[in-house]
């Protein structure tokens, strides 16, 4: 096989950087799978590991980049032949094992997923582990019992990734979607994509009490932190919450009050180790009743992988609406 273009990190002396090379295959994790890479995307997660802002990837060198789709072009697993399209996120794919910011992808069979029939590769890359892990949140929800009728839904850090995906899904569904941001410059972008109120971040007041008011049937949280504590102490009764993130902080001051006397329930959200069965079962809501109507808005930015390297710091600087999609050989 030809020698391809990767996006590769290292731990030198301490410094995590990644910068791009040409590989051969042989030099990739080993997997029964080889694709040629049609995209990728570009998570949260992906910035902090290829930066060394957290602590995502398991060892080095390793190629980033937590999603992959394309095409198979050998296969020594009979589920999978030539040409047929496929895609990748989380298992510990660009984290324990080389990753899909690379022209070509070798991958465990078992961690593959069919292309879902409605779907092409820029599609599902356009989801990609963001739009897989608001999927997770709406799904576990709903099997806790949100229904539209138990009252409107808030959704945090609603101008990521996962939270522009949420409002999408969640306002396709039928319901009430409050959105929670501090940029004020994105209030009609959260409303485009379906969120009937926004509330200013800046301007909320946490209180202090073990409960306040409660207002919120349900809740999708990308923050953490005193955002989370909050939440905890405003949903009403008997509702719950999906916790996905923590870039207001890991810790989480509240007390059981919540729980024992209005029954609320704490989701946690972990995308990465989500069960194959239910993982291939959300790809086919995403190709269909949890399909998001304006995965073109949400999508703001597209790069190559020559391109890549000056996204990150973007993102982890919250300057970033939305999903950024790499393309490599495209659909």
């Amino acid at each position: 096989m030809e020698k391809f273009k990767a996006f590769r990190v290292y731990n030198e002396n301490g410094k995590i950087q990644g910068r791009l090379e040409v590989l051969d295959l042989e030099s990739l994790s080993p997997g029964e799978v080889v694709i040629r890479t049609g995209y990728s995307s570009v998570n949260y997660k992906d910035a902090l590991g290829a930066t060394g802002a957290g602590k995502i990837l398991r060892r080095f060198p390793m190629v980033a980049g937590v999603d992959v789709a394309g095409k198979v072009v050998s296969s020594s697993d009979t589920r999978y032949k030539t040409g047929d399209a496929v895609l990748v996120t989380g298992c510990g794919f660009g984290e324990e094992h080389d990753g899909g910011y690379a022209e070509y992808a070798r991958l465990p069979a078992d961690w593959v997923v069919p292309l879902p029939q409605g779907l092409t590769l820029r599609d599902v890359m356009s989801l990609g582990t963001a739009g897989f892990t608001a999927a997770l949140c709406v799904h576990r929800l709903e099997i806790n019992g949100l229904k539209p009728e138990n009252g409107p839904v808030v959704v945090t850090g609603a101008t990521g990734g996962v939270g522009s995906v949420a409002i999408d899904i969640l306002s396709k569904l039928g319901y009430r979607v409050t959105a929670v941001t501090g940029k004020e410059s994105e209030h009609d972008y959260l409303k485009g994509l379906g969120a009937h109120e926004i509330l200013d971040r800046k301007k909320i007041d946490y209180g202090s009490r073990p409960l306040e008011k409660a207002l919120w049937g349900g809740a999708v949280d990308n923050v953490g932190g005193d955002m989370l504590a909050w939440l905890t102490r405003t949903i009403e009764p008997w509702g719950s919450i999906a916790a996905v993130g923590l870039a207001g902080g890991h810790e989480l001051h509240t007390t059981v009050m919540p729980f024992i006397l209005r029954g609320i329930s704490l989701l946690g959200i972990n995308s990465a180790g989500c069960p194959m069965p239910l993982r291939r079962k959300l790809w086919e809501r995403l190709a269909t009743d949890l399909r998001p109507r304006h995965l073109d808005k949400i999508v703001t930015k597209t790069v190559s992988l020559d391109e890549l390297p000056g996204v990150f710091d973007t993102i982890l600087k919250g300057r970033i609406r939305g999903r950024t999609l790499v393309k490599l050989h495209g659909d």
